[in-house]
């Protein structure tokens, strides 16, 4: 589906990757709706966007709450006439602590947005997209869900559950105009931890206690990709040179992979 003309959900749009993908989206002639939970953040994205306001709204919303987002089809149609799209962006990590550490609440916070939201999305928004002659649904899965980091396992496996949904979705809805897309990101250059309600280690920290230093890919970068892959109707695709290679690795030896994994992430590990 071509972005330009159509109308387009994106959430997590107040930050990262889903604000990219918005003033990504918006040059290229599409009418964006971007969703997010922070205020400040939409009102940022809104800023930035300045030159294409009017084909822009904001909506405060937090996808786990189912009731929120089935408020949301009315509020967009009314903004925009439409939707055509949806670009699931949104998602949240967990402390990098082993499962035996990590509390019932921050599991269900992950599910609830990671998983859940995406199903409200999907469940909210897919009747309106069946009634368009050319519709998408863009899931955001992550490299953590194809394969397992020890610290990130409730991560990934909300990333995983998203991953299959995706491909099923794919499958489910082959004979109608909605096309599917699921995406695998690597390691992105976000405040994915800040937004996710985590204390970040800076720089100078990480290093002295001897966490791993990635090589990331910009949320610019990442929004191109995505966007691409929606245009091209792609049933998959990963981003980053990380998510590319372990995607194979994984594939073809998955002990060697989930070990490679493990041994970058050891030193981050609690609990």
């Amino acid at each position: 589906m071509q972005a330009n003309g159509k109308t387009i959900a994106v959430t997590g749009g107040g930050n990262g990757i889903g604000r990219e993908l918005v003033l990504q989206l918006l040059a290229k002639g599409a009418r964006v709706a971007a969703l997010d939970i922070s205020e400040d953040g939409l009102a940022e994205t809104a800023r930035l966007a300045a030159a294409d306001a009017e084909r822009l709204s904001t909506h405060n919303a937090n996808i786990a709450d189912r009731t929120a987002v089935e408020a949301l089809p009315a509020a967009i149609i009314e903004a925009h006439g439409q939707i055509d799209g949806i670009i699931n962006c949104a998602g949240i990590i967990q402390p990098f602590v082993k499962v035996n550490a990590l509390e019932y609440s921050a599991i269900e916070r992950v599910m609830n947005v990671n998983f859940w939201g995406v199903v409200h999305m999907v469940k909210t928004f897919l009747p309106h997209l069946l009634e368009r002659p050319s519709a998408h649904i863009v899931n955001i899965s992550s490299m953590g869900g194809f394969l397992p980091v020890p610290g990130q396992s409730i991560y990934g496996a909300s990333k995983a559950a998203v991953k299959l949904m995706t491909e099923a979705l794919h499958s489910e809805l082959t004979d109608t105009n909605v096309r599917v897309t699921v995406i695998f990101p690597g390691a992105i250059g976000t405040d994915i931890s800040k937004n996710s309600g985590l204390d970040a280690p800076t720089a100078a920290e990480a290093k002295e206690s001897g966490a791993p230093e990635f090589k990331t890919t910009s949320p610019q970068e990442a929004a191109r990709v995505i966007i691409d892959a929606m245009e091209r109707d792609a049933f998959r695709a990963t981003i980053g040179k990380d998510a590319a290679l372990m995607d194979r690795l994984s594939r073809l030896m998955p002990e060697r992979a989930a070990a490679i994994i493990y041994k970058q992430m050891r030193s981050l590990l609690a609990g």
